[in-house]
C-alpha cells in the first residue's frame, strides 16, 4: 500500500495498465472536471476515474464535502471488494480524514478489509494519520524543498499543476 502524491499514485497505474491491470482512481476532494489527469485516463485502457467532491479548494468544509466523502468511501467499498479492479487508488483520502471529511475507522476498514489481490494506494498529503502509515507496506514522503508559489509568486498551471 504506497503513499504519496496524486501524480505518483497516477505514474503507479498508469504502468500496471501496461501489465493489463485493470485500475479504478477514486478522488477525495476533488471534483474540478479540468485536471489532467481526468482527460488523460479517458483514453488509457483499463483506468478509470471517479471524482467525489466540488470544484473549488476546501479551507473550512461544508455539508456538500461531508456527503461527497460518504459517497466517496460507500464507492470505494464497492471498487475495492467488487473483484474486478486490480489497483485502486484513494487519491486524497488522507487529507479527507484530516480534514474530518472522511473518518478514520472507514478508511482502516478498507484497508484491512481488502482482498488480497487488490493493491491499494493511499494519497493524501504529510499529515497521513499514524494508524494508515502503521498499515503501509510501502510508504513514501514527499516534502517540498523549494516551490514557485512561494518563492516566485507563480499560480498553479495548467498542465503541471492541474
Amino acid at each position: 500500500m504506497p503513499i504519496g502524491k496524486t501524480t505518483a499514485a497516477l505514474g503507479q497505474g498508469f504502468r500496471a495498465t501496461g501489465h493489463g491491470y485493470k485500475v479504478y482512481m477514486i478522488q477525495f476532494m476533488k471534483g474540478y472536471p479540468q485536471y489532467g489527469e481526468v482527460t488523460a485516463v479517458k483514453g488509457v485502457p483499463n483506468f478509470e476515474l471517479k471524482q467525489f467532491g466540488t470544484p473549488d479548494l476546501i479551507a473550512t468544509p461544508g455539508e456538500i464535502d461531508f456527503e461527497e466523502g460518504k459517497k466517496g468511501v460507500k464507492f470505494a467499498e464497492k471498487v475495492i471488494m467488487g473483484d474486478e479492479y486490480d489497483v485502486v487508488i484513494l487519491d486524497e483520502i488522507g487529507v479527507a480524514v484530516e480534514y474530518g471529511i472522511v473518518k478514520l475507522d472507514e478508511v482502516l476498514k478498507l484497508i484491512d478489509n481488502k482482498p488480497e489481490k487488490v493493491e491499494l494506494i493511499i494519497t493524501g498529503g504529510p499529515k497521513m494519520h499514524p494508524k494508515i502509515k502503521e498499515r503501509a507496506d510501502l510508504l513514501t514522503e514527499m516534502r517540498m524543498i523549494k516551490h514557485y508559489y512561494s518563492s516566485k509568486g507563480i499560480k498553479a498551471r495548467l498542465g503541471i499543476e492541474y
